[in-house]
C-alpha cells in the first residue's frame, strides 16, 4: 500500500446504448425496488387496496354530481358515472406516477450516492406500482358495468394501445419532474398544483366534445385529453366518435416529451449525485 487514497466515481454509462445495455443488465434492481414500493403501499392490505379505490369512485360520485346534476352536462346513452370513472382510470394512473416519480429520486438519496445503477430505473418503477392501481380500480369499472348492464363492444380490444400511450405519457413526465425536483427543490410543492390543475382542465367530468370545435386541437395539447377520449371510445360503445385529430397531437406531444424527458434526465443524471 503506497498510503494514497483511491478516488471512487459514481457515474452513468457512457453512450446511450451503453446506457440502454446497463438498464436490461440492472432489471431485477427495477423488479426488486417496484415490488419494495407496492409491498410499502399495501402493507395494510385492505387499507391500501381501499384507498386505491376510494380516490376514483369518490371523485366519479362528485364529478357526477356537479357536471351531471348540476351543470347538466351531455353524457349521449352512456351512464354518466361509467363515463366518468372510465376517465378517472388513466388520469389516476397518470396523477400518481407523476406524484410518486418527482419525489423518488429525493427519497431514494442514500442509495444514489452510494452505487451506481442507471438512476432511470428509481423514478420508471414508480409508474409501475400505479399501474397496479389502476389494475385494482379497473375492478370497480367492471362491477359498473355490470351494475348498468353496459358492456363493451370489439372496440376494447384497443384498450391496451391508449393505456401503453398513458404509461408513455406517464413516464415523460415523470422524468421532467424528477430531475427537475432533484435540481430544484421547490417543485415538490408546484406538483400537487400541476396535478390538481389537470383533473379540471383534463375531460374527466365531462366529454372534450363540449369543447367548441375550433378549441379542440389547441384542447388536445394536453396529452391526456388523446388518452381520456381513447378510453372512452374503446370502452363505451354506442359513444362518440374518437376525434382523430386530437389522438395524432396526443401521440406526437407524448412521444415529444418522453424523447426530451430522457434527455433531461440523463442530463441531469450526471451531477445527480452531487445535487442530491
Amino acid at each position: 500500500m503506497d498510503g494514497r487514497e483511491k478516488e471512487i466515481v459514481i457515474g452513468p454509462g457512457r453512450g446511450m446504448r451503453r446506457y440502454w445495455k446497463d438498464l436490461w443488465i440492472y432489471r431485477e434492481l427495477f423488479a426488486f425496488l417496484a415490488w419494495r414500493d407496492i409491498l410499502v403501499r399495501y402493507k395494510q392490505t385492505s387499507i391500501g387496496i381501499a384507498w386505491a379505490v376510494l380516490r376514483p369512485f369518490m371523485t366519479m360520485v362528485v364529478f357526477t354530481i356537479v357536471f351531471s346534476k348540476i351543470a347538466k352536462l351531455p353524457s349521449g346513452d352512456v351512464p354518466y358515472p361509467i363515463m366518468v370513472f372510465v376517465a378517472m382510470l388513466p388520469w389516476q394512473f397518470f396523477s400518481n406516477s407523476l406524484n410518486d416519480s418527482s419525489n423518488s429520486l429525493i427519497a431514494n438519496a442514500n442509495m444514489l450516492t452510494k452505487v451506481y445503477f442507471p438512476r432511470l430505473i428509481v423514478p420508471a418503477s414508480t409508474v409501475i406500482v400505479s399501474l397496479v392501481d389502476f389494475f385494482i380500480s379497473f375492478v370497480i369499472l367492471v362491477v359498473l358495468m355490470l351494475w348498468y348492464d353496459f358492456i363493451p363492444d370489439q372496440r376494447f380490444l384497443a384498450m391496451p394501445f391508449f393505456l401503453v400511450l398513458a404509461f408513455c405519457a406517464s413516464s415523460g413526465f415523470g422524468l421532467w419532474l424528477a430531475a427537475l425536483n432533484v435540481r430544484y427543490r421547490d417543485f415538490r410543492y408546484i406538483v400537487p398544483f400541476i396535478v390538481q390543475l389537470g383533473l379540471y382542465v383534463s375531460p374527466v367530468g365531462f366529454s372534450s366534445s363540449v369543447i367548441p370545435e375550433k378549441w379542440r386541437l389547441l384542447y388536445s395539447l394536453n396529452p391526456m385529453v388523446g388518452v381520456i377520449d381513447g378510453f372512452r371510445w374503446s370502452l363505451l360503445k354506442g359513444s362518440a366518435s374518437l376525434y382523430w385529430p386530437s389522438l395524432w397531437l396526443s401521440i406526437a406531444v407524448t412521444a415529444v416529451c418522453l424523447w426530451s424527458g430522457v434527455r433531461y434526465f440523463r442530463k441531469t443524471e450526471r451531477v445527480m449525485a452531487d445535487l442530491i
